[in-house]
């Protein structure tokens, strides 16, 4: 079987991490995994956060559990490594840009031996005053841009590598 779809029918998402560090070097490779994602007439308009430092990853959970319906108490499931993809606010293709984003990201991950897992919420922690903040300390506007994404990474704990079955009837040939 081709590695590339080998990689997309075998990532599943990780819920359980060890609290080891992430090389820099391999975050980097999945990082620029994430950047040569599509963009809707290559605008290349979005950015990755990319936060290691314990201190801001830990306040972006909290900000993050303060939306969660699961009111998990660390919904990044004690990743080391959180990437935020944030996307212009003024283009139109910008969530399927953020999006698509985010796929390379975990397949990359996946490809390295690393675990991720796609959390939610992004857009609101964004919209946050706390998270404003975070976002204009960093010299980004949080007028021109949004979070679509949380992609956490890290040494997963635990794996779920349970390949579940397709549903029926989600394809419909046109000959």
């Amino acid at each position: 079987m081709n590695e590339s779809i080998k990689n997309m029918l075998t990532r599943r998402s990780c819920k359980s991490y060890k609290s080891d560090p992430v090389p820099e070097e391999i975050i980097n490779e999945i990082v620029k995994a994430g950047l040569y994602a599509p963009s809707g007439m290559n605008r290349q308009e979005s950015k990755i956060l990319v936060v290691t430092d314990k201190e801001t990853r830990d306040r972006l959970s909290k900000l993050n559990a303060k939306y969660d319906q699961a009111k998990r108490p660390d919904p990044f499931y004690n990743a080391p490594v959180v990437l935020s993809v944030l996307v212009s606010r003024n283009i139109h293709t910008s969530v399927e840009d953020g999006s698509l984003i985010m796929e390379n990201l975990m397949l990359a991950a996946h490809s390295l031996g690393i675990g991720s897992c796609w959390i939610h919420r992004a857009k609101e922690v964004f919209e946050d005053p706390e998270g404003r903040e975070i976002l204009e300390k960093l010299g980004i506007s949080a007028d021109e841009y949004m979070g679509v994404g949380n992609c956490v990474i890290g040494y997963p704990d635990k794996m779920n590598n349970e390949d579940k079955p397709r549903k029926e009837n989600r394809v419909v040939y046109v000959s």
